[in-house]
Formats: C-alpha cells, sequence, structure tokens
C-alpha cells in the first residue's frame, strides 16, 4: 500500500483569517468549517487543517508544487497584495524568484509568520 499525507494541521493566531489567506492567495475553493477547522483542500487532496491557537503560534513551513501557469496565478495575486516575497528560505533574497531545479520557485509569509513557498519542479529536478 502506498502511504499518502491526507492532512495536517495548521496553527494560526485567527483561523478564518489564515484560512481566507491561504483561500486567496493559493486561488482555491472556500474552506469549510469542520468541528474547530477551517479546512483548506489542495488539489491532490491534501488538506491544511486550520486551527486557532491562544498560545503561540509556531513558524512552520508549507511548499506547494504548482504548475507554471499556476505559479504566474499565485505570484500574481502576491504581487497585487503588495506582499513581499523572497526566492531563499531564509529571505535574504527580497522580490526576486529562484530557478532551481529548472524550475521556478518563491516564498512568502502568511499572517501568523508561516514561511510558505511555491515551486514548479520538485527538489532535486523531478
Amino acid at each position: 500500500m502506498a502511504v499518502h499525507l491526507n492532512h495536517t494541521i495548521v496553527p494560526a493566531r485567527d483561523r478564518d483569517e489564515t484560512a481566507a489567506f491561504l483561500v486567496d492567495v493559493l486561488g482555491l475553493d472556500p474552506a469549510p468549517i469542520y468541528g474547530p477547522f477551517r479546512v483548506v483542500t489542495l488539489g491532490n487532496d491534501v488538506s491544511l487543517d486550520v486551527i486557532q491557537s491562544d498560545g503561540p503560534v509556531p513558524e512552520q513551513h508549507y511548499a506547494f508544487l504548482v504548475s507554471d501557469e499556476e505559479f504566474d496565478q499565485i505570484w500574481g495575486r502576491i504581487k497585487e497584495r503588495g506582499l513581499t516575497f523572497w526566492a531563499d528560505p531564509y529571505h535574504r533574497q527580497p522580490g526576486r524568484i529562484n530557478t532551481n531545479d529548472g524550475g521556478r520557485g518563491l516564498y512568502w509569509s502568511d499572517p501568523n509568520g508561516h514561511n510558505l513557498e511555491i515551486i514548479t519542479v520538485p527538489y532535486g529536478g523531478g
């Protein structure tokens, strides 16, 4: 049997704001409520289950593999919203994208400081 990731929990200071941010920038369907979560469903049926956290929110990294067309659309929404983006995960190259592994990639932050990434080619050149 193959093992597939089904969902992961994304802690947030504001569950609804974070889910709306992800849906908006990534161009996804609205995130319904399921119990204490806002469920952001990705194209491969994996979900980011956003939950309200009353305590500190540890910063996490979430990477999304997208097509070239989706990359352009997401990058466009990032720029339209005036969000800062970087070519690297350490945020040392602002306003640039990378061409690692023969694809394109960029990083930006969500309202909680989570480090978000889009790439068009998996690490190692896919």
